[in-house]
């Protein structure tokens, strides 16, 4: 579970807060779509919700665990994907893991046939031995799901993970994270892709100049606009009212 109460945050002293005055919470066993346009606090959301940046005011509890005042507690619960996968380019793939594996003091009987599951999975189990050097994006996108899932983590959170990814390794990762909500995992998402969010999505949230503008269902959010029918991409270009994102769709 992941609770979010009135959190705000700025980059510096007097400007525009990235993030203001945001509150939700996604229960265990669900999955969390976060959208919200280009700059508009998705990402600075799940930086402060992972530890990465501290909020400048308001609570953020995972499991019931304060980020301020105990950030690794809550660290040992997540697993994070990041926009970017930076990864240690030296490194192999199992040498990577392995190390992911250490740190969350996972038993080499546990680490490898997890390891063994998911790089099955994606596919790439075959690529362990390789220099992460030589990897595509998309490789980098698995390790480092594969990276984020290896403790067994309570709370899943990534940004942008369908992103370098081809159809069928999108198929994949959707089916992944349908399964882990269905394990009681709290699943936490920012993504682009109004598709992906409004197929798997048991609840969404939209973001725009960092405020929340609107969060539920689907069908609740439709049902709000007065527009059953409408697509949930119609539904947050209106809300979020963004002709940048529209001129991008077409």
């Amino acid at each position: 579970m992941i609770k979010i109460t009135g959190v705000s945050k700025s980059y510096s002293e007097g400007a525009k807060p990235a993030v203001s005055n945001l509150s939700l919470t996604v229960e265990s066993g669900q999955i969390f779509g976060f959208l919200g346009p280009n700059g508009a606090g998705k990402s600075t959301t799940i930086k402060m919700i992972v530890g990465i940046l501290r909020q400048d005011s308001g609570t953020i509890e995972v499991n019931g665990i304060d980020n301020m005042k105990n950030p690794v507690g809550i660290k040992k619960l997540i697993g994070f994907v990041p926009d970017e996968p930076n990864l240690y380019e030296k490194m192999t793939a199992i040498r990577y893991l392995n190390f992911i594996a250490d740190i969350y003091g996972v038993s080499e009987g546990v680490r490898k046939e997890r390891i063994e599951r998911y790089s099955k999975l994606f596919e790439i189990d075959g690529n362990l031995g390789d220099e992460l050097s030589s990897f595509s994006h998309g490789m980098k996108q698995k390790i480092a799901v594969i990276a984020a899932c290896i403790h067994d983590p309570e709370v899943i959170i990534l940004d942008e993970p369908m992103v370098g990814l081809d159809p069928r390794s999108s198929f994949i990762m959707k089916d992944l994270l349908s399964k882990l909500a269905k394990e009681n995992k709290t699943v936490f998402f920012s993504t682009h892709v109004m598709e992906v969010a409004e197929k798997i999505c048991d609840r969404v949230g939209i973001i725009n100049h960092g405020e929340l503008v609107a969060e539920g269902s689907v069908a609740e959010l439709k049902a709000r606009q007065g527009e059953a029918g409408a697509s949930l991409e119609k539904l947050f270009l209106e809300l979020t009212d963004s002709s940048d994102v529209l001129s991008e769709s077409l």
